[in-house]
C-alpha cells in the first residue's frame, strides 16, 4: 500500500526508525505520535483542538457521551471499549496509532508490554477540521488491513452526522449515515445501540 500521510518528524536528526526505536521514543514522549513504515508523524490535530473555538469542546463532549454508553452497554460482556491512550498496532502495514475509541472482543495486548493493542472489532474516530481528510481517506485505507475490524465509525463535530462503514458478508464495506437526533446509531458487531441525541448531548454547533 502506498498511502501518503504527513511529513515525518525530525527526531535526533533521523527520518527513518525501527519499530523498536519508535516505541522507545514514544514511551518517553509526552506527545502521542504515529509510526508508519519507518517514519514518525505528529498526530493530526494534536494540540490544535483546544485552540479552535468549539472544536475541542465538541470533541470532548462526544467522546464522553459515546464512551460512557459503550462502557455501560458492554459491561459484563466479552467486548471492551478503550480510549485514545491505548496505542494500537497494525502488523499488516506497520501503523501505530491512537484511535479515539476502539473496541476489542478478545485480549487486546500484543507482546510482553501492556501498552500495545492489536485486532480491534470496532474503531470510532471523532472528526475535527484538521483530521477529517486523514480519517476519511488514508487512515481508513490502513484500518482496512485489520483482519478483525468489522465497523469503522466517524462522528462529525461540526454538524450532526455519523458515518458507519460495515464489512458485509461479501467482504465489502458498506456505508450507513445517521443525520437526525431521532436516529439510533447501531454498532451491530458488538450489539450496541446509542441514540444520536445522546451522542450529541451538550454539543454546540
Amino acid at each position: 500500500m502506498n498511502t501518503e500521510l504527513r511529513e515525518p518528524v525530525a527526531i535526533y536528526g533521523k527520518n527513518k526508525f525501527t519499530e523498536e526505536e519508535y516505541l522507545r521514543i514514544e514511551r518517553l514522549s509526552p506527545e502521542r505520535n504515529e509510526f508508519y513504515k519507518g517514519e514518525i508523524f505528529c498526530m493530526p490535530g494534536h494540540g490544535e483542538l483546544l485552540a479552535m473555538s468549539g472544536a475541542g469542546r465538541n470533541h470532548n463532549e462526544i467522546f464522553t457521551n459515546m464512551f460512557g454508553e459503550f462502557v455501560q452497554q458492554l459491561k459484563g460482556r466479552t467486548c471492551r471499549p478503550y480510549g485514545p491512550d491505548l496505542r494500537m498496532h497494525i502488523p499488516e502495514n506497520t501503523l501505530y496509532t491512537y484511535p479515539d475509541i476502539s473496541i476489542y472482543c478478545k485480549s487486546p495486548v500484543d507482546g510482553p508490554e501492556d501498552d500495545i493493542a492489536i485486532n480491534p472489532t470496532v474503531i470510532i474516530e471523532i472528526l475535527s477540521p484538521s483530521t477529517r481528510n486523514y480519517d476519511l481517506g488514508g487512515k481508513f485505507d490502513l484500518y482496512r488491513d485489520i483482519p478483525t475490524l468489522r465497523e469503522y465509525v466517524l462522528v462529525d463535530t461540526e454538524t450532526m452526522k455519523i458515518s458507519v462503514f460495515r464489512l458485509n458478508a461479501s467482504v465489502h464495506w458498506e456505508l450507513e449515515e445517521y443525520k437526525s437526533a431521532k436516529d439510533i446509531l447501531q454498532v451491530r458487531s458488538v450489539d450496541v445501540k446509542i441514540p444520536v441525541a445522546v451522542i450529541y448531548e451538550e454539543v454546540k454547533f
